[in-house]
């Protein structure tokens, strides 16, 4: 097959559609007669049907094809399952070429075939190959070798990095590998290709990560049931979740933000798991923690990643400030309402995306400005006034000029919004928002207090003690210098930001500018509601 079919340029779009999958409960099984031909080893397709649409299920016969635990192997079209190489980003498409080229089996695997899959732009791609990490290593002229436990390669392609691991070093004979052994054992009839796949996918955290897709001969590989749990809207590990889990507790944090990013539910044995072994948590690094919530909460799955992080009592172990909000607000573990942290985050989630994240001083910036609130509650006109001059870089007589022409009603639902008051006087109302940008930064300072957050964490005596801090200093320090603007003044030959439009390189990146424009449109659209009829105070 031409290489040449991996050429297509890649068509990024931000607006995610949620999947008919997800909207269905019936199923009913029909087959077609007339199914695209891939390639001579993949059997007919049959196609379970939702109201329209269809997901291709490739059957093999009983006895081979199965493992010890019955998963079913399946070969699936890729065509039929509406994969689209567009959505495969090219630095991936240079890698997967180039060890082509050179006779080597290549495949996507994890969670971007999950994502190729539903239809969504994944967040990055891993590519697994028959060639050995050396062999990877001499294809490409900037490629390093990364880790010891698990060494994969590092692919330099322009300013992105492409992950390549090998079939050959992808954790056989390590103590985990060998649990596997416990679960499942070699099926009969399977030939070695499909042995070594399948090995690999043994190694996977969960099933609907463990999918092989092969873009050449456009098939894809489906060992652990995946498919079927895509089709169910579950997150299933590959081995018992409570094993799973006490393996590796980070991988309870991945169930969360999976479950978050794609509206799935947790099988109930994952939710028991999660449960039980919560506190494990707290036995990871502080960078891997941070790593987790910013997966969390800056790709697009804010909202929804506190809302599993609250019902499952994992607010309070990682976040036991936020959560003290949620007790005062009387929020149930299952409560369907919001608030105004929420909504501050689910405004966080309509600008961000998988492909188009923010960096974490933004959703950092977003807790301080919160609990800011909540210990002092505040003046609508004070918060517009503040949020205006944040973006402006500081221009004070600007912002308050601006915020007292807002002729749209707040959002009057918000306990940390006090009725207006007296601000008659421009000098009374930018001494509130001096206060309020200050009080902001002494709460970041707090944030990175042990003392401060082991107190928060005495209010649920049920939880582990614990005075876990997992921002470090030197970002917390960072987050500041975005209200310090406020507070000293605008800045030298400062230039104000104009227009709506995101530079989303800029803001994954930090810069102060950019992170200044989304965390003000954020604050000022949770506290004053759109409506289609007004202009945004950017433009």
């Amino acid at each position: 097959m031409a290489l040449a079919s991996l050429g297509l340029a890649l068509s990024s779009h931000h607006t995610i559609r949620l999947p008919l999958v997800f909207c269905v409960r019936k199923v009913r099984h029909s087959h077609s007669g007339s199914v695209a031909a891939v390639e001579s080893v993949v059997e007919p397709v049959s196609l379970v049907k939702e109201e329209g649409a269809h997901v291709p299920v490739t059957k093999h016969g009983d006895g081979a094809g199965r493992d010890s635990k019955g998963h079913q192997w399946k070969k699936l079209s890729s065509e039929e399952l509406g994969i689209s190489t567009k959505l495969i980003s090219k630095p991936t498409k240079t890698v997967l070429n180039g060890l082509r080229r050179k006779g080597y089996e290549v495949y996507l695997v994890g969670g971007c075939v999950r994502d190729l899959i539903l239809k969504r732009t994944p967040k990055d791609f891993d590519v697994i190959t028959s060639a050995g990490l050396k062999e990877v290593r001499k294809t490409f002229s900037r490629c390093d070798i990364v880790g010891k436990r698990f060494p994969i390669c590092h692919v330099h392609v322009n300013d992105t990095i492409v992950e390549v691991s090998s079939f050959s070093t992808s954790g056989f004979g390590s103590k985990s590998s060998c649990k596997f052994g416990n679960y499942f054992s070699k099926p009969s009839g399977c030939n070695e290709h499909d042995y070594i796949r399948w090995r690999n996918c043994l190694q996977r955290d969960f099933t609907i990560n463990g999918l092989m897709y092969d873009p050449y001969t456009k098939i894809v590989f489906d060992y652990m049931g995946g498919m079927e749990d895509i089709r169910k809207a579950k997150v299933r590990t590959v081995i018992p979740a409570n094993v799973s889990f006490v393996d590796d507790c980070a991988r309870i944090l991945r169930a969360v933000r999976i479950a978050a990013r794609l509206r799935f539910r947790f099988t109930r044995e994952i939710a028991l798991s999660v449960r039980e072994l919560s506190s494990s948590v707290l036995r990871l690094d502080k960078g891997r923690i941070l790593m987790e919530m910013n997966y969390m909460l800056a790709f697009g799955s804010a909202e929804a990643s506190l809302r599993l992080l609250w019902r499952f009592g994992l607010l309070e172990i990682l976040l036991p400030i936020q959560a003290s909000y949620f007790a005062s607000q009387g929020f149930r573990r299952r409560d369907e309402r919001s608030n105004m942290l929420l909504s501050l985050f689910s405004n966080l989630d309509k600008l961000v995306a998988p492909n188009q994240p923010c960096h974490s001083s933004l959703w950092i910036a977003i807790l301080a400005f919160h609990k800011a609130l909540v210990d002092q509650p505040r003046d609508p006109l004070v918060i517009a006034a503040f949020s205006i001059a944040v973006h402006s870089g500081g221009s004070l007589f600007e912002a308050v000029e601006i915020a007292r022409r807002i002729s749209q009603p707040h959002d009057q639902s918000f306990d940390e919004l006090l009725d207006p008051q007296d601000l008659d006087f421009n000098n009374a109302l930018i001494d509130h928002v001096v206060d309020l940008a200050a009080s902001v930064k002494a709460i970041l300072c707090k944030l990175t207090d042990p003392c401060y957050v082991s107190q928060a964490m005495s209010k649920y005596p049920q939880a582990p003690c614990s005075d876990l801090v997992f921002i470090p200093w030197a970002l917390s320090l960072r987050v500041s210098k975005i209200f310090e603007c406020v507070i000293r003044g605008m800045e030298r030959g400062s230039v104000p930001r104009r227009g709506k439009k995101i530079n989303y390189e800029s803001l994954a990146l930090g810069s102060l500018k950019e992170v200044r424009h989304v965390f003000a449109r954020i604050v000022f659209d949770t506290i004053y509601p759109p409506n289609p009829n007004r202009k945004h105070f950017s433009t």
